[in-house]
Parts: structure tokens; sequence; C-alpha cells
């Protein structure tokens, strides 16, 4: 079952971003590394925190958390997830 797990909100445009995934966890990335080496779409450098990435996973170290959904993936079967970012305007 999908479920909601973020959903960012841009005031000054009204864009918005929704994360909806089969995934228990979502790892959250800052752009605390992002130095100005790179550049994007129309030679916009991107600089500390400049962007950041939601990325659905399962939990870190689950293999060895016996409270957190199983990573262990038995020979012969088959695993699926489903990830969607929709976005929108409010």
């Amino acid at each position: 079952t999908m479920t909601l797990a973020a959903e960012v909100y841009e005031p000054t445009t009204g864009r918005l971003m929704t994360v909806r995934t089969t995934e228990p966890g979502i790892q959250f990335y800052a752009g605390n590394f992002l130095d100005g080496t790179i550049t994007g779409k129309d030679g916009v450098v991107y600089k500390h925190r400049y962007g950041f990435c939601l990325e659905t996973q399962h939990y870190p170290d689950s293999p060895n958390k016996p409270d957190f959904p199983s990573t262990i993936l038995r020979p012969g079967r088959v695993h699926r997830t489903t990830t969607v970012y929709a976005f929108s305007a409010r």
C-alpha cells in the first residue's frame, strides 16, 4: 500500500511536491556538500544547500534491527517497490 511519505511546499510560487511510496522509510539529503563546482540547467551553479533529495528506502541498518521491517530477499523471491513524485500548485 502506498502511503504519503513527504510533502514539500514552496509558498512563493505555490509549488507542491508529494512523495508516496510502498517503502517504509525516506532519506533526506540537504545538499550540504554542494560547493559550487556543479553547473546545472541554464548555467545555474549549485551552491551549498541549493537543492535537496528525498530518497525512499528501507531503514538504514535494517538487517541488524529486529524491530525494523526486514530487508532480506530470499532466493526465488521478488521485491517490488513503487514511489510516485507528484507535482502541483496551490
